[in-house]
């Protein structure tokens, strides 16, 4: 009797061979140069993760980088901060064009170095010598001391919140030109040089006088310059509910809820409806395009001390940051992956700062998203098989998204959805498979991964269906190979709600396809 495996069925041998191993030991595809580096930079924070470190993944994105065009590297830096809101990914992509393509490297820098925070990382990362030099070079420095002599004096004083490198240090390496004599006392003060008192910006002069009695007037300075002093719980009260410079913006609100309460601004009258009216804000939202992971977070780390309506508030947040999620058309599935490995934090683990924001906090927000805007979806969560679980499509988001949040362990098998939905013979028109794709509990079927074998079979019944793969993790291989039918995005913002409803209703066949559009 001939070995079945030589003579595999006719639909069998049109599944791809699978041509990788994961980080988890697991078959996979890798993805193609243009996919990976996308991916990468969608996803890669330059931390450790669950299953590499921070320094693979700096390795693996300049390889990536080394195998694509240039051009292909500006769209990704692009996408990368403006799309996926990334900080430290598009200063190394910018970092990395400066020695592969000087030109570009002015276009890319112009468009992602748009804050101090990201020209410090920029000046970081050609220091570290990890793309090739390491020091400024001459056209860098000129980017660097344009960007400082064009900054308005509220960037600059944001820019100085903040070190490795310091402001202070940064213009020492590039020495900007004062273009006039406020500027040149801004300089001097910043970096410990003689300075004309008399010119210093009123701003600063005003923080050096309430310096030596910080019990006045709060200055018009950073508010992180502020809370180094002894504050009073009406001087709290007034960084929290006054917005412009040397107030809180609307993310440092968001994230200081318990500081206020431990230092009694709450209980100031007028205190409690401002922050929540602020936290509330449609249009400020809309202007500061949270991540709704993070609010979902924060909402569950708020303290005792938070009053009730400022966690409305929060709540209220939540539910305004993903109102732009679009309805999918027909029978949905979303399968949310509560494996093990999805208990890491999403962006990393980083000594002392690791976000509290975990993948499985993604996945089921994810879920819970498409859940309220098709309330006929079905949520099926995995990990070395299905779990079952009931969710109220018409409970509030961070509900449902608690519940499936506190899932979770046992390995990854993301073929068990599509196994279960094809035993039960279900009608499908859209699958969303949230995960960090480390699958390696489901077996490979004549060379394809499992998970690919279990979408064909599904196909052959729902002919139109598509599958759409989100990958939260920098890890380069997929459980489907990108083809008409399916997708893979990368990445964790409100970006990727857009890429799967145009690939959903045909607009677009993938998602390089979607980076490939970006402007530059």
């Amino acid at each position: 009797m001939a070995l079945k495996r030589l003579f595999a069925s006719t639909a069998s041998r049109f599944l791809p061979r699978a041509d990788a191993v994961n980080e988890a030991g697991g078959v996979a595809y890798a993805y193609g140069p243009e996919a990976k580096l996308a991916q990468l930079a969608a996803t890669g924070t330059l931390a450790d993760g669950f299953y590499s470190s921070a320094e693979t993944q700096l390795a693996d994105v300049v390889l990536a980088a080394k195998d694509v065009d240039p051009e292909w590297v500006t769209k990704c830096a692009v996408y990368s901060r403006q799309s996926g809101a990334m900080k430290d990914m598009p200063a190394l992509l910018a970092a990395y064009l400066t020695m592969a393509d000087p030109d570009l490297s002015v276009r890319v820098f112009k468009r992602v170095i748009d804050n101090g925070r990201m020209l410090r990382t920029f000046v970081q990362v050609m220091r570290s010598g990890q793309v090739g030099r390491a020091s400024l070079g001459s056209r860098p420095k000129r980017l660097v001391r344009e960007w400082l002599e064009q900054a308005s004096m509220a960037q600059l004083m944001q820019a100085a919140t903040g070190n490795d490198p310091s402001l202070a240090d940064v213009v020492k390496m590039v020495h900007p030109a004062p273009a006039s004599a406020e500027r040149r006392a801004f300089y001097g003060w910043l970096i410990g040089k003689p300075y004309d008192v008399a010119a210093l910006p009123a701003e600063i002069a005003a923080f050096e006088d309430w310096k030596r009695s910080p019990q006045g007037e709060l200055p018009p300075v950073p508010f992180e310059w502020l809370t180094a002093f002894p504050l009073s719980a009406e001087q709290w009260g007034v960084l929290a509910t006054r917005d412009g410079l040397g107030r809180m913006g609307w993310q440092a609100l968001r994230m200081n809820l318990n500081t206020l309460a431990r230092n009694g601004a709450f209980a100031v009258n007028g205190v409690t409806e401002a922050v929540a009216a602020r936290l509330a804000d449609r249009q400020a939202i809309a202007r500061v395009r949270p991540m709704p992971y993070q609010l979902m977070v924060a909402l569950g780390q708020v303290g005792d001390g938070v009053p009730l309506a400022v966690q409305a508030a929060l709540e209220s947040a939540l539910e305004a940051s993903l109102a732009g999620v679009p309805k999918l058309e027909g029978q949905i599935v979303v399968c949310p992956d509560v494996s093990g490995s999805m208990g890491s934090p999403a962006t990393g683990y980083r000594k002392g700062a690791s976000s509290k924001v975990r993948c499985i906090d993604i996945a089921a927000l994810v879920a819970a998203a498409v859940l309220r805007q098709n309330r006929d979806a079905r949520v099926i969560p995995f990990e070395q098989t299905v779990v079952k679980l009931k969710l109220d499509p018409r409970a509030r988001i961070a509900v449902n998204a608690a519940k499936l949040a506190g899932v979770g362990g046992g390995g990854t098998n993301v073929s068990a959805p599509l196994a279960l939905l094809n035993k039960e013979r279900a009608r499908v028109d859209t699958v969303v498979i949230v995960s960090d794709n480390e699958s390696w509990v489901d077996p490979s079927r004549r060379g394809a991964t499992a998970t690919m074998a279990e979408w064909n079979k599904l196909k052959a019944r729902n002919p139109g269906a598509k599958l759409i793969c989100i990958d939260i993790q920098p890890y380069g291989s997929t459980q489907a190979k990108d083809r008409e039918d399916i997708m893979n995005v990368g990445g964790f913002t409100d970006a990727v709600f857009d890429a799967m409803a145009r690939f959903a209703k045909g607009e677009t066949r993938d998602w390089v396809e979607i980076v490939q559009n970006t402007e530059v």
